[in-house]
């Protein structure tokens, strides 16, 4: 999406997409709109990372055509399709088939050996986006020979994302890429025979979300619903400062059963989790862990 025209007070060089003005004033409007959200949606994004959340609602601001975060507050209060419209902006949609491929490659060669000590497993794909990972991982699992014991729990805060997600349906133009990502991760299977040419773009066979639950989950806000033996968050709590860091990774302490393993994104870690020393690194690179207590 092009970015909007320079405003009075910006640098225009696309680093600092928000007016210039009183810092103080625009933490305190920011602030206000954040809890007027909560009260009034009950989406809590008062513990996202500040300057990310800045930039996002900048875009809002332009893109509803108001002058000012309060006057986006006050759009926002009196018209329900105006918060949908934000959700998007604050939802950080970076996602792709088979993104990072040595994660799969990790995943098959030191997660998919464990699972296959378990009669039945349970993961859960939080932040799941718009299915991408999903089907990956349903995928992987399938050629493994453990999809037909595995329940997947895909979940996101945002409702449109997750209609997506079942619907399956990702652009022609990427199947290129997507494909090349799955020979890399270690695909044992000619890709093009998981999906169809359809409704412009492609659509993958039904049989893998067949063992998949999609809901919405507010990582913020909602408690453990399941125990799982493995969790897979990449690239979410990126955006979260360390305060929501803290309590998202006690939640999945708390879902994962032992020996159960967690999944994060390359630039996430448990590094500074109040539970580091209950896990083992099972692929340090890869943030790979494993409960241990």
């Amino acid at each position: 999406m092009a970015e909007a025209p320079p405003r009075p007070g910006t640098t225009g060089n696309g680093q600092t997409p928000f007016p210039t003005k009183d810092e103080d004033l625009e933490a305190l409007e920011i602030s206000l709109l954040l809890e007027a959200v909560f009260r009034r949606y009950g989406f809590d994004f008062r513990e996202y990372a500040p300057a990310s959340l800045k930039r996002r609602l900048w875009r809002r601001v332009y893109g509803e055509h108001v002058e000012s975060i309060s006057q986006l507050t006050d759009r926002l209060l009196h018209d329900p399709a105006s918060m949908e419209r934000l959700l998007l902006d604050l939802y950080v949609n970076v996602t792709a088939m088979f993104r990072d491929p040595t994660f799969y490659v990790a995943l098959r060669q030191k997660v998919v050996p464990l699972l296959r000590t378990y009669p039945f497993t349970r993961i859960w794909v939080a932040g799941c986006s718009t299915g991408e990972e999903v089907y990956s991982l349903a995928i992987l699992l399938q050629e493994e020979g453990l999809y037909d014991r595995t329940r997947i729990y895909a979940t996101d805060i945002n409702e449109s994302v997750l209609a997506q997600a079942k619907a399956g349906v990702f652009a022609l133009d990427k199947m290129k890429q997507y494909t090349q990502n799955y020979i890399r991760a270690g695909g044992t299977r000619a890709f093009s025979e998981y999906y169809v040419a359809a409704y412009d773009g492609a659509q993958f066979s039904r049989s893998l979300i067949e063992n998949v639950v999609f809901a919405q989950h507010n990582l913020a806000m909602d408690g453990a619903f399941q125990s799982f033996n493995g969790i897979i968050c990449r690239n979410v709590m990126i955006y979260f400062d360390k305060k929501l860091q803290d309590r998202v990774q006690e939640l999945f302490y708390e879902s994962l059963e032992m020996f159960g393993v967690l999944a994060l994104g390359h630039k996430e870690s448990i590094a500074f989790s109040p539970h580091r020393d209950r896990f083992e690194e099972l692929d340090a690179p890869e943030r790979l862990y494993r409960k241990m207590m």
